[in-house]
């Protein structure tokens, strides 16, 4: 997956750098503060979740709203709202296309979400629509981009 990907990136001129696992990823996020991240749902020693959910609590707010798009073959619900809810951006399902990858790419970065920061959850806001005519007691309130 990660040479098919790299191909991709090469394809539509973004540079990229790739890693083994979650743990070597997170350093390498410090270092280099990427403009965005491609990551797998399953990986292993640290899962997509795990890394998601560590970046997202980091000290440098830079790092901590950083793009991801998470790559992933769980098509089902429950995982890509368990995704959703870790704070990824977007998801692409396998199999990934260079279309696909462009299109999720796009959203992540060019139209980025509102930011939600609450004792619960960190991460772009999980709603894709803002209706202006909800102001229910659940309605959040993005902070600062």
């Amino acid at each position: 997956m990660r040479a098919l990907l790299r191909r991709l990136l090469q394809r539509i001129s973004i540079a990229s750098m790739e890693y083994q696992d979650g743990t070597e990823s997170l350093a390498a996020v410090k270092a280099h503060k990427p403009d965005f991240i491609l990551t797998d749902y399953s990986m292993e020693p640290m899962d997509g979740i795990t890394f998601v959910r560590t970046l997202r609590h980091m000290e440098d707010e830079h790092i901590r709203k950083t793009p991801v798009i998470m790559i992933t073959g769980h098509a089902k619900r429950e995982a890509i709202e368990t995704a959703r809810d870790a704070g990824v951006n977007e998801i692409l399902v396998k199999p990934v296309t260079e279309g696909g990858l462009q299109s999720r790419i796009r959203e992540a970065v060019l139209r980025p979400r509102p930011w939600v920061n609450t004792p619960t959850y960190c991460g772009p806001c999980r709603r894709r629509r803002d209706d202006p005519n909800f102001s229910g007691p659940e309605r959040r309130k993005p902070t600062g981009g």
